[in-house]
């Protein structure tokens, strides 16, 4: 590492008071590391990826992203299939990926992590959708994709409440769609050891990740950053006990079975809305606690396609 850019997210998370201590601890270590290192606000979902293109054509080797997981998701648009390694400085309310990888939650201990940190290259997911204005559209992600009542989630979910109750707002709206929100079916298609498979579900996520911290922990089994599929969780049910009983399976770190609720790995998935689905009827879909767009959607792999600075304990 000798040339870096380090982009922040000034309304990430909830210790916006402390932001610029934060940030500037984390560039401090950095510079005095040796690192040639710039830092500065992101602009925006758009905006974002242009600034850390303009810092890639400007032969920065990493681009650093500090802020949460929507901060990371934004960076990750302009650096795949790019040599320029990601970093993470976890700044956010859920910090997903940071938990996964196993960083540490403070600017200054991360930045100081990512001089020991080892550059892996990974494969991320991709998922095309149809943006509110009914385009194609397509993003990059590296923790989930979900279609149905977890997009839900996200496109209820008020910047306010986040800024005052931080993780408990994300449980107190999950608790409020799983009592009242109808689980609107739709059509999936995907792939289970190279056999063709379809289902209708109710809810649909396609996972990178084994370890998501907070009360989902263990939210996939199995799925993990070394491989190059997906962990498909696919909910075959519209019951509210199955939604509870999965979620408290991670929770307590348990076993279940659940008869209604598959795990497939997985290179892709196709999602597209039932024949006597109502015109007005739209099922959400979300990459890495962003909202994006509505059905349909396809969910793939990109091989081989980004380089993240990991801890020598994690990827193994």
């Amino acid at each position: 590492m000798q040339k870096a850019a380090l982009f922040y997210n000034p309304l990430s998370g909830r210790r916006r008071e402390c932001r610029t201590s934060d940030v500037g601890s984390a560039l401090r270590i950095l510079r005095e590391a040796g690192i040639e290192i710039s830092g500065s606000p992101t602009l925006g979902a758009a905006e974002t990826a242009e600034q850390v293109r303009q810092a890639v054509s400007e032969d920065c080797d990493t681009i650093f992203a500090c802020g949460g997981d929507g901060t990371v998701h934004d960076v990750l648009q302009a650096i795949v299939g790019t040599n320029a390694a990601l970093g993470i400085i976890p700044l956010g309310t859920a910090n997903a990926l940071a938990h996964d990888l196993g960083l540490p939650l403070s600017a200054a201990r991360a930045a100081r992590a990512a001089m020991q940190a080892t550059p892996r290259r990974i494969s991320v997911g991709k998922v095309e959708y149809r943006d509110f204005s009914g385009k194609a559209a397509s993003r990059y992600f590296t923790v989930t994709a979900g279609v149905g009542v977890d997009a839900h989630l996200f496109y209820k979910l008020s910047a306010q409440a986040k800024k005052q109750l931080g993780m408990v707002a994300y449980y107190a709206k999950a608790t409020r769609l799983w009592l009242r929100h109808p689980l609107e079916t739709f059509a999936a298609d995907f792939e289970d050891a190279g056999e063709p498979r379809q289902a209708i579900i109710s809810q649909a996520l396609a996972v990178r990740i084994r370890f998501f911290g907070g009360i989902l922990r263990e939210l996939a089994p199995g799925a993990s950053l070394e491989r190059d599929d997906l962990r498909l969780v696919l909910f075959k049910t519209r019951s509210r006990i199955a939604y509870l009983r999965y979620i408290l399976r991670g929770l307590f770190g348990q076993v279940w079975t659940i008869p209604e609720i598959e795990l497939v790995h997985s290179k892709r998935l196709s999602c597209r809305p039932l024949r006597d689905t109502p015109a007005d009827s739209r099922i959400f879909v979300e990459a890495d606690g962003e909202l994006l767009g509505t059905l349909p959607v396809e969910i793939s792999m990109v091989a081989n396609s980004l380089t993240l600075l990991t801890l020598p304990r994690n990827l193994d």
